[in-house]
């Protein structure tokens, strides 16, 4: 089950005003998948090439919500006048070597990047991640996805890896991927640097 310091100490929905408007952020819950499954098929395929699952798939997705039921991936959605336009998950394994290690995937919809969407969806995931008891956030994106890359690198990512000719997309092109982890195990001494503070409050 979710570790229950994360539902004690984080009051949801959060909103914040964003771009003039204002974004409703929610802990993604299995009923979710209807909303779910529409806002991927929006999305570039390029731009889910990091999940190691074909997330367009309807099995995929009902995989993802069952194990946010178990308590192996908490996500979060944001949405605006109602609207899904960004969701997240952290990917954890309790029975692992690996179980202080949580994966952090994002996705934003495209007519919301450049407005600080991902920032702060990034942002709150800190917060969750530190609830979970978690030491170590990684994201993987293909090495292409520059912005994406600068906003994580702002906020304390560093760079581990390059995995050459990682994944393949659907017309047999091969991308490298790129993994980037922080230690957020320090991230309570870089709250004023990054602007996570706000995202702590309750």
């Amino acid at each position: 089950m979710m570790n229950d310091t994360t539902t004690s100490t984080r009051a949801y929905p959060r909103t914040q005003r964003l771009a003039n408007t204002t974004v409703e952020v929610d802990l993604l819950k299995p009923e979710d998948g209807a909303a779910v499954a529409g806002f991927i098929q929006k999305l570039p395929t390029h731009d889910i090439l990091f999940v190691r699952r074909d997330v367009t798939h309807p099995k995929v997705v009902t995989a993802w919500l069952a194990s946010i039921a178990e308590g192996t991936i908490t996500s979060l959605a944001a949405r605006s006048n109602g609207e899904l336009i960004g969701c997240t998950a952290i990917v954890t394994d309790p029975r692992s070597w690996s179980r202080h290690v949580g994966e952090l995937r994002v996705m934003i919809s495209p007519d919301w990047r450049g407005r600080g969407l991902g920032r702060l969806l990034i942002q709150e995931c800190f917060a969750l991640a530190l609830g979970l008891g978690l030491e170590k956030l990684y994201v993987q994106m293909t090495v292409d996805q520059r912005s994406a890359i600068a906003v994580f690198e702002e906020l304390g990512f560093r760079a581990e890896a390059v995995l050459r000719d990682h994944v393949k997309d659907r017309d047999g092109t091969t991308y490298d991927l790129a993994v980037l982890s922080h230690n957020i195990a320090e991230v309570q001494a870089r709250f004023e640097v990054y602007g996570v503070a706000d995202a702590l409050g309750t």
